[in-house]
Formats: structure tokens, sequence, C-alpha cells
């Protein structure tokens, strides 16, 4: 990847249930979409199983296409204004099926290179499966941008205006990381905000032994490796438009993710679907899926663009 390419969005992806809740995403989207001169479709998941019949079903999918249809255009002029509606582009789709698999097909069906949802914050030692936001997280083809109630709000309610000031990149020098830093960049250059980099070391072993001697002199070469590494990852003429600066840590890595985030004011976390550390294969417990529960702001979750038949063999297996 060429780092000083910007990472841009064209199809913008934005599940909704119709709630209240769930439509703020509805906001989020409209303005990225705005930024990026991006189309923007919004989805509904349908239930299959509140219809008696296929016959049914079939017979009430026109009646319930343009029911939902004027109350997302209501939802748009409400949450978008009227005006700024009428700009942009944008259309909506219906879907049926279970929304943890039926929303990641018709994404990728829809060729979108941009996922945004609302989700709830869930409790971070809870060891059920996680929400239809974190499902879709975990399935999607294309970067997934979460925001939750009460996070940090970067999009007015009344202009529609993006104001994102701190950015936050999670970078362990994958190939995920460096996809989460192209659209960290993106970002910041398009908003003119302050990008930050975290890199986690792990923990420095517990010894009593005489050898401990050793330990400062080969955690200091990890920290210099690291700085290294972290001050080439944005080239020089990035940082002349850009402010950056670099933070290293010790220690766990989604929570010194989530504690800097916090001490910093960051808008915006950008972190890898997968890499070292930051895996999101494993069902409990992994980094992204800690700070996707507990960050303070919205999260981009980024992944390669995969198109439909990945999505469908990984369902299969």
């Amino acid at each position: 990847m060429v780092i000083n390419e910007r990472a841009r969005f064209e199809r913008i992806f934005c599940p909704t249930d119709l709630s209240p809740e769930s439509n703020e995403a509805i906001r989020y989207s409209s303005a990225l979409a705005q930024a990026f001169d991006a189309r923007l479709i919004i989805s509904y998941c349908d239930d299959p199983s509140r219809y008696h019949s296929q016959s049914e079903l079939d017979g009430r999918a026109e009646e319930a296409r343009v029911e939902i249809r004027n109350r997302v255009a209501s939802a748009m002029k409400r949450l978008v204004g009227a005006e700024r509606a009428k700009a942009l582009s944008w259309d909506f789709v219906i879907t049926s099926g279970e929304p943890s698999q039926a929303l990641p097909r018709e994404a990728a069906r829809q060729r979108a290179d941009l996922i945004v949802i609302r989700s709830r914050h869930r409790p971070h030692r809870s060891t059920l499966l996680g929400s239809v936001s974190e499902a879709i997280c975990r399935t999607a083809t294309c970067p997934v941008l979460i925001t939750h109630p009460g996070h940090r709000d970067w999009v007015s309610p009344v202009t529609g205006r993006v104001d994102i000031e701190e950015i936050l990149v999670a970078y362990d020098f994958s190939n995920d990381a460096e996809l989460a830093l192209s659209y960290g960049l993106s970002f910041a250059r398009e908003y003119q905000a302050d990008l930050r980099l975290i890199h986690v070391l792990p923990p420095r072993p517990r010894t009593q032994a005489p050898e401990v001697a050793l330990l400062p002199l080969s955690s200091e070469d990890a920290f210099h490796r690291a700085a290294q590494k972290l001050e080439s990852a944005i080239p020089a003429s990035l940082r002349s438009e850009i402010k950056v600066d670099e933070e290293i840590r010790e220690g766990l890595p989604y929570r010194e993710v989530l504690t800097y985030a916090e001490e910093s004011e960051v808008d915006l976390i950008c972190m890898g679907a997968s890499g070292t550390g930051f895996g999101m294969r494993a069902l409990f417990g992994s980094n992204v899926d800690r700070v996707l529960r507990q960050a303070h702001c919205p999260l981009l979750i980024a992944r390669p663009l995969k198109p439909l038949n990945s999505l469908l063999e990984e369902e299969s297996k």
C-alpha cells in the first residue's frame, strides 16, 4: 500500500431498523457521504417470520417497500435536513433474513467500501455472543465504522458538519494496521485533524533471577525499534500537512489504547481487523472487540475489501 495515497469512500452502506437509536447512523453516514462525495445506501432488514406464508410476503413486498422508503425519507429529512438530503446521492435497499448475515451480504452486493452502524455498549465482561453490529464487524467485506450512544459526537445535528480534531491509530505494523493508518490519514487530511499513533509493547516478564539486569537493555532495544518504525510509517511530505504524534506503551493492547484515547480526548479510533495482538478471529476477548465495547468515541475497524464470494466462503466454514 502506498501510504500517501488517500483511502477513499465511494459507496457507504448504512443499516437501520428505523428506530431512533439506529437512525443516528444515518446522520454520520450522510455527513461522510457528503464529505467524500460518496453514494449512500441505507438498508433495512425485513424479518420474513412476521409473514404467514411466502405468498403473503410476496404480496406485501411492494407495499412494505413503499412504506419503508417513506419512513427512511422522513428520517433523512429529520436527521440531515431537507436541503442536504436532496443534495445527497442516496438510495435504500430492503433485504431479509438474519440481520447479522443478511446485512454484510447486502453490503458486499452493493460493493460498499464502508459500513456505518449504530450499536449499543455491551458489558466488557460479557460472555454472551455479541450484538448484530459486532457480528457484522466480524464478517463484513469492508471497513466498519461503529458509533454508540454516549460517544463523543463529531457530527453536528443541526448543520451536519463533521468536527474531528484528534484521531488515534492503533499501529502494530501488520498489513491491516497499515490499512487502518491509511484511513486515519484520510480523515486527518479531510478534516485537518491531529493524528496519533500508538504501539503497545508486551509487558516485561517478572523475574527475580540475576538476568533481570539484562531486561532494561532488551526492552530499550524493542522500544527504539518500535519508535523507528512509527517514525518511518508516515512520509515527511504528509507530516508537513498534519500534526503527528507517536506513543509507545507497554501492557495489554486494548487497555493501553482505551487509556490513551481517553487521556487525549480522541474523536476516532482506527484499528486493523486482524494482526499481531489485534485479531478478530477469537470468539471472545480480542483487543478489537474490547475496544469496540468500551471506547468512548467511534471506532473504525479497517479490513481489506473482499468480494461477495469471500463472504460466502467464510460463512460455509
